[in-house]
């Protein structure tokens, strides 16, 4: 799924969005599904499967499978005000969050403990640094 307005904002989204989840991946042969959504569908996704009825930056649902790792759905208002709050550029938000989301996929977890989410911001950390892109943290 690709919301025409990240097309129209991003030029080449789809090369930038398989770039960060190959390095998320180690480039293994899994699959994933990225949807690029706008926050009306990212709000919904969200009041749905977590009762929070306000949109998020990025939301992961974990296939449970070994080959297929499941669907990263991204916001793209969100990912545009984040990144200009953060002083990132949209680029570079993005591909972190495309990171963060595979890492959900692949079984990491930052909320339940601190330890994981430092092991999780680490590895968040090294990936993004071979993409080229500053900590984000």
């Amino acid at each position: 799924m690709l919301d025409a307005a990240w097309r129209k904002a991003m030029p080449g989204v789809e090369r930038l969005v398989r770039k960060a989840a190959r390095a998320a991946t180690n480039n293994r042969k899994r699959s994933l599904t990225i949807a690029l959504a706008d926050d009306r569908r990212v709000r919904a996704l969200n009041a749905r499967d977590r009762k929070k009825d306000k949109p998020t930056n990025v939301l992961s649902y974990p296939s449970g499978e070994r080959d297929f790792l499941g669907d990263v759905v991204l916001a793209r208002q969100t990912v545009w005000r984040e990144a200009k709050s953060q002083g990132k550029t949209a680029a570079d938000h993005l591909s972190h969050l495309v990171v963060h989301g595979t890492l959900h996929l692949m079984g990491y977890d930052h909320e339940t403990s601190e330890a994981d989410a430092e092991r999780m911001e680490a590895l968040e950390r090294r990936i993004l640094a071979k993409l080229g892109i500053a900590d984000p943290y």
